[in-house]
């Protein structure tokens, strides 16, 4: 962005103070960009983009008071000149798609860098979208669906499509190393994926995992180990 442009302005909204103050102070030693307002809820984010009329805002999902999805939603429809980019801990298919049907038009991971927020932002403003490799898989998996969904079988005990994924590769002998490089994500994401879903299963460690994927048909006993 050369000098004579005008600065990107952007409010972040996030939940977690630490997480929001992070954010800032990374925007903040972005050339070009402007923090214009953080929020800590979906209400605030709102009523900031009605404040300052940024033109983007980086969307957490999970928020108390009025959540991502509805704030997004709320925000395109009185604001259509401002974008949305959703940077959540989530990439399960409900998430992003419910976050892309609101009028988001980017969806990055809290594993994304620097450089991948920025790039994000600013093809955002442009109107153009930018999606982090772990959704532009999953959203291919959707629409390679029948119909373009998920299948209509609910998952059991609140798993969601990337845990019950997760477990699947495991199931399959796949470390969570393995299981990382598989998904595009960090190692330290997928050791939160298996932990969630041995909290929601009742399940001590990975053995005991498996079995439970075996018993509610989330995995193939005959699928090959990776090599």
């Amino acid at each position: 962005m050369s000098e004579s442009e005008p600065n990107l302005r952007v409010v972040v909204a996030d939940d977690q103070r630490v997480v929001r103050d992070g954010l800032v102070t990374v925007l903040d030693l972005m050339a070009g960009v402007e923090v214009v307002g953080a929020a800590a809820n979906g209400e605030q984010a709102v009523a900031l983009v009605q404040r300052h009329r940024p033109q983007v805002v980086l969307m957490d999902l999970r928020m108390p008071r009025l959540d991502g999805v509805e704030a997004t939603r709320r925000i395109r429809q009185a604001h259509p000149s401002t974008a949305v980019v959703v940077l959540t801990t989530y990439a399960d298919d409900e998430s992003i798609l419910a976050a892309l049907r609101a009028g988001a038009l980017g969806y990055l991971t809290k594993d994304a860098g620097r450089e991948e927020i920025s790039r994000a932002l600013h093809a955002a403003a442009a109107g153009q979208a930018v999606m982090d490799p772990t959704v532009q898989a999953r959203l291919v998996a959707v629409a390679g669906s029948p119909d373009g969904a998920r299948p209509s079988r609910p998952l059991p005990d609140g798993l969601t499509a990337r845990e019950a994924e997760v477990l699947a590769l495991m199931a399959s002998g796949r470390t969570n190393a393995q299981i990382a490089t598989t998904l595009v994500v960090s190692a330290s994401t997928v050791k939160t994926h298996v932990n969630n879903l041995f909290a929601k299963t009742g399940t001590k460690n990975r053995a005991q995992a498996v079995q439970y994927a075996y018993r509610h048909a989330l995995a193939d006993p005959g699928a090959p180990e990776p090599s």
